[in-house]
Order: C-alpha cells, then sequence, then structure tokens
C-alpha cells in the first residue's frame, strides 16, 4: 500500500485477552499496510524474558519492525507514563516515514492512556521513595490503610491491599489535591484520540479458554521452565514489576518442589484464564469506543481495512 494512502488511514488499536490472536493479527495488518507495531504490553519491555512473555520471534520482527519490546532490564521500572510518551512518539515518527502504525496489546492502561491520554501528573520519585519507606514494608502499611480510610475511601476500597497501587493512589493525592478516583472520573469523560479505530478481539469463554491451555503447554515445551530458573537466580523474585509476569511464580514453586509437572500447567493456565477475565471486564468497561471483533474471523483484515479508511469518507 502506498505512504500517501497510508498517511489518512486511522490508526488501528487492536486489543484483547491474552491467547486471542492479537499477534498474528497484527503481523498480517501490518504486512497488508506496510505498518510497524508498538507493543502496549508491559511485560514485553523486559529483555530475556522472551517464552514467558509471549515475545514475537525474530523472523516476526524481521518481518515487520516490532516497538516497545526489549527496552530494559528487570531490574528497570517502566510505567505508563514512559509508555504513553513513547508511543506517542514512535506514532509520530512512524507515520514520518510514510508507514502506518498499528499499536497492539493487552495491558489496559497503556491502551487507554494511547487513546484517552494521561492526566498531566508525573510520578514524583523523591515523593514516592519517601511513601515507599513510609509504607512499603507488612508494620506500616496497615497505616497508610487508615489514612486512606479517612482521606481517600474510594481509591482505599477499589485498591485493599494491594500496597504498590495505594502507594501511587497517596502519591497521586498528595501531588494533586485529588483522590485518584476523582481524577480517573474526570479521564473517563474525555473523548478517544480522532485518528484512531480501537478493535477488541472477542472469544467465547470455552474457545479462550482452550488457546490459553494449548499456549501454556507450547511455551513450557518452548523452554520457559529453563529460562525462569535462569532469570530467577538473577534476582527476578526482587523486581516489583517483572516478577508480576504470568507464570513466573508458578515455576518457582515447581522448581521449590511444591508442584508436580502436571499440575505447574494447571496453575498457569487457571492464572492466566483469571487474568483473561480480568482484561476482558477492562476492555468491556474502560473502552466503550471499541469495536467487538467476534472471533475466529476469517474476514477480520478486510472488515478492519473497511473501518480505518473511514477517514477518507
Amino acid at each position: 500500500m502506498s505512504s500517501t494512502r497510508n498517511e489518512t488511514l486511522l490508526l488501528p488499536v487492536i486489543m484483547g485477552p491474552t491467547a486471542s490472536g492479537k499477534s498474528a493479527l497484527t503481523l498480517e495488518l501490518a504486512e497488508r499496510f506496510s505498518g510497524e507495531i508498538i507493543s502496549a504490553d508491559s511485560m514485553q519491555v523486559y529483555r530475556g524474558l522472551n517464552v514467558g512473555t509471549a515475545k514475537p520471534s525474530e523472523e516476526e520482527r524481521r518481518r515487520v519492525p516490532h516497538h516497545l519490546i526489549d527496552l530494559i532490564d528487570f531490574t528497570e521500572k517502566y510505567d505508563v507514563y514512559r509508555f504513553s510518551a513513547d508511543a506517542e512518539r514512535l506514532a509520530g515518527e512512524i507515520r514520518g516515514r510514510g508507514r502506518l502504525p498499528i499499536v497492539a496489546g493487552g495491558t489496559g492502561l497503556y491502551l487507554r492512556a494511547f487513546l484517552y491520554g494521561l492526566d498531566t501528573l508525573p510520578a514524583s520519585e523523591p515523593l514516592r521513595r519517601e511513601l515507599d519507606a513510609l509504607y512499603d514494608n507488612d508494620t506500616r502499611f496497615p497505616a497508610l490503610q487508615s489514612l486512606m480510610e479517612r482521606e481517600d475511601p474510594a481509591d482505599l476500597a477499589k485498591f485493599g491491599a494491594h500496597r504498590r497501587k495505594l502507594i501511587r493512589a497517596r502519591e497521586v493525592f498528595l501531588l494533586s489535591g485529588s483522590p485518584m478516583s476523582r481524577l480517573q472520573e474526570r479521564w473517563k469523560k474525555s473523548p478517544p484520540r480522532p485518528d484512531a479505530r480501537s478493535f477488541v478481539l472477542v472469544w467465547d469463554n470455552a474457545a479462550l479458554r482452550e488457546r490459553i491451555a494449548a499456549r501454556c503447554a507450547k511455551m513450557l515445551a518452548s523452554g520457559w521452565i529453563e529460562e525462569a530458573e535462569h532469570f530467577l537466580k538473577q534476582g527476578l523474585y526482587d523486581s516489583p514489576t517483572a516478577w508480576q509476569v504470568l507464570g513466573y511464580r508458578e515455576i518457582a514453586s515447581y522448581l521449590a518442589g511444591k508442584l508436580k509437572r502436571g499440575e505447574l500447567q494447571e496453575e498457569i493456565t487457571t492464572a492466566t484464564w483469571q487474568f483473561a477475565r480480568r482484561q476482558n471486564t477492562w476492555f468491556r468497561t474502560q473502552h466503550p469506543e471499541a469495536e467487538r471483533m467476534p472471533m475466529p474471523d476469517s474476514d477480520i483484515v478486510r472488515k478492519i481495512e473497511v473501518k480505518i479508511v473511514e477517514k477518507n469518507a
């Protein structure tokens, strides 16, 4: 497709739960429209966690340029603010090359930030360090919960015992003077960006669970246990964000002799299925603008093409 035509196309944003077929679809779209893929996956930014985060293969990355993959070591931090800035910059650069940016992933907050923007409230590293020192331990965390109950009960009810999120909510409150919940309500009322069109891949529950089970089996057969063992020895336990990657906790339990091999696969499949359900809830509630695309659909590329050329209509 010509670069002139690409400049007039709406930017497709492909979202869906884990194992929904986003990678295969975005590859096909990118080859069809001379596109480049911007990953909206908060775990694929980490170098080395290749199997466990289901990164595109080297061959796929040779076929189509991929961005925001293998950016940092797992000891480093990457958040929605960095993603938002990086994705916006990349989208402009890709457009400038006469190619089509395609944003794809399953990290709901990243997708929401790209489509709706973020409140201009950056994280404050000094304040975050202070709050971490005060509350990031079992002894003092109840004091933060009591404080939030008085000053920000809505966020306490939302985040409960999730320490990192509650500390972030307190940080937002101190920086802005407003509870995070109130800022998010204002955020929800803003319209999505006009130069993009978003699509969410929707599977029947039974079919999606089958796909998740098959993918887990394939990943375990592709060296996931060995990969996890290597990075656990390198200190993956101590990374507050990379340690959240699905499956690594279960593999750690297996390596410690707490799970049998068959139990490991079932545990990972169940955890991934529960995560996929939460993703689907997010897409349904936070992305009313997204067109729901029932899967499987052999004609989905043509259907998306019709939607992204509507900018010319």
